[in-house]
C-alpha cells in the first residue's frame, strides 16, 4: 500500500508540473483546435509507453549503467523540441497563421507530435527509471508494475485532456485569438528553452 501511495503521489506531482508537454498541447489548443489539443494529449500518453517498456522490459537497468547511450537519447530528445520550438517561431507571422487556419492540422499528426514530444523527453525517462528503480521494489509482481504503467499513461492522458478542454473553452480561445502570433512565440521560446536546456545537460 505505501508503494501504490507513493507512486501515485509522485506520478499525481510529475505530471502536473510544467513542461514541453504542457507547451505543447496548450499551444495546439488554443491555436489549433480541441481535436488537435486531445489528439496530443493521447499522443503524450502513448509516448509514456516507449519509457514503460523499456524499463518494464529492463532497458532502464543500461541505461543507467552507460551514460553515452543516455546522453545520447538527451541530445535526440533536445534536438526534436529545438526542431518543433524554431518552427513556431518562423510561423508566427500573420501570414503562416492565416495558413494554419486554412489547413489545421490531421488528427495523426497531432497525435504523432505528442508521442514523439513525450518519447524524447528525457526528464520523462529519468521520472520513470526513478520511480521504477527507487520506489517500485524489485518483487514487486510483473503483472503490479504494468498496472502502474497503466496508471502513469492514464493519467498522462486525462491530465493533459484536460488541460486542451480548458484551453480550447470558447470564450478563453475568443479572448486569445488577437494574441496568436505572441502566443507562437512564447510557445516556440519555452520548447526552444527547454531544448537549449537539455542540449547543455546532454554535452
Amino acid at each position: 500500500m505505501t508503494e501504490m501511495l507513493a507512486v501515485i503521489t509522485i506520478t499525481l506531482l510529475a505530471v502536473i508540473s510544467p513542461g514541453a508537454d504542457f507547451a505543447l498541447v496548450s499551444r495546439n489548443s488554443l491555436l489549433l483546435s480541441r481535436r488537435a489539443g486531445l489528439w496530443t494529449a493521447v499522443g503524450i500518453g502513448l509516448g509514456t509507453w516507449i519509457h514503460l517498456g523499456g524499463v518494464l522490459l529492463g532497458l532502464g537497468v543500461v541505461l543507467q549503467r552507460t551514460p553515452w547511450l543516455f546522453t545520447t537519447l538527451k541530445l535526440c530528445g533536445a534536438g526534436y523540441l529545438l526542431w518543433l520550438g524554431v518552427g513556431m517561431l518562423r510561423g508566427a507571422g500573420a501570414h503562416a497563421i492565416r495558413e494554419v487556419e486554412a489547413r489545421p492540422i490531421s488528427s495523426r499528426a497531432a497525435l504523432r507530435m505528442g508521442l514523439l514530444s513525450n518519447a524524447l523527453n528525457p526528464k520523462t525517462t529519468m521520472f520513470i527509471l526513478s520511480l521504477f528503480l527507487q520506489v517500485i521494489e524489485p518483487t514487486t509482481p510483473w503483472a503490479v508494475q504494468l498496472g502502474y504503467g497503466l496508471f502513469i499513461s492514464g493519467v498522462h492522458v486525462a491530465w493533459f485532456a484536460l488541460v486542451a478542454l480548458g484551453f480550447s473553452e470558447v470564450r478563453i480561445r475568443a479572448r486569445v485569438l488577437s494574441l496568436r502570433p505572441w502566443l507562437e512565440r512564447l510557445s516556440g521560446g519555452v520548447l526552444v528553452g527547454f531544448g537549449l536546456l537539455l542540449m547543455r545537460e546532454g554535452r
